[in-house]
């Protein structure tokens, strides 16, 4: 991938710090300049020391799974500060927990209903 300042246009990490995009930034991969706010909830709950010391602790092809999830997590916090995707899991949870009810109470009505249209079974009736 090229390098961000061979275009003369900083990563959205380096436009957000003001610093000059160098060509072997480790941001710039993962925050186009085309995505400032993606960088800005990153740094706002994770610090972009802290980002960058885990970037660089992590194997190259491992980085961009950890920026989408520290993307992903800092977004759910900016929206959910106590929280944060707990909340969203949680919430989720609970939504399927309710059409699974739903889902059950709907086979039992198909059941009780396919019992009803099939004819009783001949009950023989010992003569006296």
């Amino acid at each position: 991938m090229a390098s961000s300042s061979s275009y003369n246009c900083p990563c959205a990490a380096c436009k957000f710090l003001r610093r000059k995009c160098l060509p072997g930034c480790i941001f710039a991969p993962y925050f186009p300049p085309e995505e400032p706010q993606k960088f800005a909830n990153v740094h706002k709950i994770f610090g972009a020391s802290n980002v960058t010391k885990l970037l660089n602790e992590l194997l190259p092809h491992q980085r961009e799974d950890a920026v989408n999830s520290l993307a992903y997590e800092a977004e759910a916090r900016v929206r959910d500060p106590v929280y944060g995707c707990v909340g969203a899991i949680s919430f989720l949870q609970r939504q399927v927990q309710r059409l699974q009810k739903e889902l059950d109470s709907a086979n039992a009505d198909l059941l009780r209903y396919a019992c009803n249209d099939m004819p009783p079974p001949s009950l023989s009736v010992p003569p006296q």
